[in-house]
């Protein structure tokens, strides 16, 4: 009788060991510049970007172009904190220019950021 309540017990334990391996780990959600994943962070000003303080951010991918609000039109930093997407940037002037997957861009260098899209391609 001792050895069959031994023996159970061991089967139980091992279950619930095996049971506790098998459950997932959750993604942990990285942050670089104040940005958490998985979104694309707009620094109004230059203090914001040094304060690693976001003013705006977007994470939805879409095919057309999302005008940007008060508190991202004419940024002068973004950071694209996701791992497999690109961004793209489109300005007043006309010009567009794409973000790498986990990269910062200082946007001021090419004039007033005005619209965003994010793509699933995770080249430019």
């Amino acid at each position: 009788m001792l050895k069959r309540v031994v023996a159970s017990a061991a089967i139980v334990a091992s279950s619930l060991v095996a049971g506790a391996l098998a459950v997932p780990v959750a993604a942990q959600a990285s942050t670089r510049y104040g940005c958490t994943y998985p979104r694309v962070c707009f620094y109004l000003t230059p203090g914001d970007w040094t304060a690693q303080r976001p003013t705006a951010a977007y994470q939805d991918v879409t095919s057309t172009w999302q005008t940007l609000g008060s508190s991202s039109r004419g940024s002068a930093y973004a950071f694209n904190s996701r791992n497999d997407d690109v961004a793209y940037f489109h300005f007043t002037n006309g010009r567009q220019v794409c973000l790498r997957p986990d990269s910062p861009l200082y946007l001021s260098q090419y004039g007033t950021v005005d619209k965003i899209r994010i793509s699933s391609s995770s080249t430019c």
